[in-house]
């Protein structure tokens, strides 16, 4: 049947933006003109014999060439045999000497089906082009982010590091991290995602949370997890959104005093530093200034006063004990929710060589990357199913309810409201770091971090250093550089180009953010290297040695980060020692690659 159509109209056939659409025609317009379809050049095999003709709505054929067509037609009715399916009309040609077989129809003219030489031979052409594109290493597919990697890796092997809130991981983690399973979308949770084809997905997901709950020791019953989170800030964040309304109000430790911006912060001119102040009305508590602990008396005091419905323990640069007990009876006196921000200690609670905070807490968020020795992310820990009872009483009993129900406010948080789908490959990197951090292996090793803490702790304080708290309880410790008359910028700046990565920090009586007093210092990453405490004697040296050469040069060019960058350009006190660091590290293993 012939479709007639206006002659400048074009048709062709293909998907999405290569499909022209066109209106069925009338019956009445149906007439004599002959149609014929073209497939999209871009859609071409060109492996495959295809003509290239564009496929359109033809002009009126003239009398003369419709003859000479009618003629051939008629040649060929012999070789054309007519048959019907479901109805419709479909010619089997059959197959001369020059031809392959070929199913044609109204709808198919001017196609031909390749032969099995060609498919196979077209076929093998694009699997050497995906190949080709899919199968190269990074040094071939991009040679310049290779060799910015590759100066990474070497600053890692040659440097000394820090900085407490990093680690360093294990082969098998960074091939998890850099596996297929990157390649998957899993909106949703185990057994109730958006897309399919996640049965597998699943699989791991669930391995990720049983072995976190039994690396904690944590009765499934009663409390649940969920690993999905990108990062600790995005945990917390997903406690805030689901447990509270916005302009609701939270407390925690105050950020010059060592607490996280995630908790709330404001700047002393009332700027709000972070989304938890931005969307959720904050009063930080603060530590003793002449202390450094945390004062307890003021803080329940401050917290009968605001009333939060979020108290919030743990932060980022406190480096003693939390009293999670306390904690427990201020919250219940003033009917908050208790949660723990357990980003920094994480493996040391794990490996039980401090005070766990599951025995108080409703909530216990972490980063998976610090102490825990896993890929960079979160976690949510929340209990479930009944209350606790106290001389008859609910715990918590400002909800008046008798059960937990948390899950499903703090799962619908992270999931839809506040994230897409789950970095599967994150997940299983964190289910293999987990289940190192069931064995014995790994409480020794969270043993060691403490030792070569306090071994550090010990001689800066013997080299007349002043420390936050005067020593530490766990992985790290702040040293307060005001007694040198330094700034913790310039000593930070100066131990970057020493190959010491550590960061400034404010010390909680300092005045704003712009030069803090204090650098904070860890011990997790060059314990995982192999470091022991005489190491971290010598360490303890080389920084002071750096704190010299930063005296040095702040007293003849000032504290201005200008003139103090100016006079370490090209410094001779900075390149000996920088050598000194680099023969020092490059010492130890690194772990994950070699070098």
């Amino acid at each position: 049947m012939d479709l007639k159509q206006p002659q400048s109209s074009n048709l062709s056939l293909g998907f999405s933006s290569h499909l022209s659409a066109v209106a069925p025609p009338k019956r009445s317009q149906m007439a004599d003109d002959s149609i014929s379809f073209q497939i999209d050049s871009s859609f071409r095999d060109h492996s495959h014999p295809v003509p290239s003709v564009p496929l359109q709505l033809m002009e009126r054929q003239t009398a003369e060439v419709k003859e000479k067509d009618a003629g051939e037609s008629r040649n060929e009715e012999k070789d054309v045999e007519e048959i019907r399916i479901l109805g419709h009309s479909m010619c089997l040609k059959r197959k001369r000497d020059t031809d392959s077989v070929s199913m044609t129809s109204p709808l198919s003219n001017g196609f031909r089906v390749p032969n099995s030489s060609e498919h196979q031979q077209g076929l093998e052409m694009r699997k050497n082009a995906v190949r080709a594109w899919g199968n190269q290493s990074l040094r071939l597919a991009d040679p310049d982010v290779f060799e910015i990697m590759e100066k990474e890796k070497l600053r890692q092997f040659k440097g000394i590091e820090l900085i407490a809130s990093e680690n360093f991981v294990c082969k098998a983690v960074m091939e998890a991290l850099g596996s297929h399973l990157t390649n998957k979308y899993s909106e949703g949770m185990p057994g109730a995602r958006y897309y399919g084809g996640n049965q597998f997905i699943d699989e791991i997901e669930t391995l990720c949370c049983e072995r976190a709950l039994a690396a904690f020791g944590l009765d499934p019953e009663n409390w649940g997890v969920n690993v999905q989170p990108y990062s600790c800030t995005s945990a917390n964040f997903a406690v805030y959104t689901g447990l509270l309304l916005p302009g609701d109000r939270i407390m925690g430790l105050d950020t010059p005093s060592g607490g996280n911006t995630s908790h709330g912060y404001y700047l002393p001119n009332g700027r709000k530093v972070s989304g938890a102040s931005i969307f959720f009305e904050s009063l930080p508590y603060k530590v003793n200034p002449q202390t450094g602990y945390v004062d307890y008396n003021k803080l329940e005091e401050r917290a009968f006063d605001f009333r939060p419905k979020i108290l919030i323990c743990g932060g980022s640069s406190y480096p003693r004990e939390w009293d999670y007990a306390r904690f427990r009876q201020i919250a219940d006196k003033c009917g908050a929710v208790l949660l723990c921000d357990m980003a920094q200690i994480s493996g040391l609670v794990a490996a039980k060589v401090c005070d766990s905070p599951f025995d108080y807490c409703d909530i216990v968020t972490a980063t998976t990357h610090k102490s825990l020795r896993g890929p960079r992310g979160g976690i949510i820990f929340y209990r479930k199913g009944s209350k606790p009872r106290k001389r008859g009483m609910l715990l918590n009993q400002g909800d008046g309810c008798d059960k937990y129900d948390f899950e499903e406010k703090i799962n619908f948080a992270v999931f839809p409201a506040l994230q897409g789908g789950p970095h599967n490959n994150h997940i299983a990197g964190l289910a293999i770091a987990l289940k190192q951090v069931a064995t014995p292996e790994y409480k020794s090793y969270m043993q060691q971090v403490k030792k070569n803490a306090h071994a550090l702790g010990a001689a800066l304080l013997r080299r007349n250093c002043r420390l936050v708290t005067g020593g530490t309880d766990n992985h790290l410790i702040i040293w307060d550089l005001r007694n040198l008359g330094l700034t913790g910028k310039n000593f930070e700046m100066i131990c970057e180009l020493c190959h010491i990565t550590l960061n400034k920090v404010m010390i909680f009586d300092d005045n704003g953010t712009i030069t803090p007093g204090g650098v904070r210092i860890g011990t997790s990453a060059m314990t995982t290297r192999g470091c022991l405490e005489p190491d971290f004697e010598t360490i303890a040296d080389i920084l002071l040695k750096a704190a010299q050469i930063a005296s040095s040069v702040q007293r003849e060019h000032g504290k201005l980060s200008k003139t103090f960058s100016k006079g370490i350009e090209n410094n001779k006190d900075v390149i000996e020692l920088r050598a000194l660091v680099e023969s020092f590290a490059s010492q130890f293993a690194m772990p994950g690659f070699d070098v």
